[in-house]
């Protein structure tokens, strides 16, 4: 039993290796840590592209709402290829603004203008990392929304 005592009594006198012993603890937590506010700074990136998205097609619909010349070449394709893609007409390779949020994927709910305003309403399902999962955090839809007064030419 003596002699027991003595290693661990050695160990405990010793320094070398301490540096190490604590990386092994900490660097977990680290990791996770980082993970995870790149997972919610990616998911706010989101979001705000949506609602750029949204933004960008309720301006091109309240131009088209009581201008009857204007009226007659705007459509909501062209606005929901505004929201989606950044552009009117886009191409056959032209990326969506959010991976997964597209004319397929989700729907851009465009309501009837009431006192001079329209809205556009929509959500996502983010597309999250295996992170989310392990952690035990279940899907998460980022909803957004844009009201548009009449802007008028």
């Amino acid at each position: 039993m003596p002699r027991l005592m003595q290693i661990f009594a050695q160990f405990r006198r010793e320094e070398r290796g301490a540096v190490l012993a604590e990386a092994i603890i900490v660097i977990p937590f680290v990791t996770i840590f980082t993970a995870g506010i790149l997972e919610f700074g990616n998911m706010f990136w989101q979001k705000e592209q949506i609602e750029t998205g949204l933004r960008d097609a309720a301006r091109y619909l309240a131009r088209c709402q009581t201008n009857p010349s204007f009226a007659a070449n705007c459509n909501q394709t062209v606005a929901l290829n505004i929201a989606y893609y950044g552009t009117a007409l886009p191409g056959d390779g032209t990326p969506l603004r959010v991976p997964g949020w597209g004319p397929d994927a989700s729907e851009i709910t465009i309501s009837e203008p009431v006192a001079g305003v329209i809205r556009l309403a929509t959500g996502h399902d983010y597309e999250s990392s295996p992170l989310f999962g392990w952690l035990g955090i279940s899907a998460i839809t980022i909803e957004a929304y844009h009201d548009q007064r009449y802007i008028g030419w």
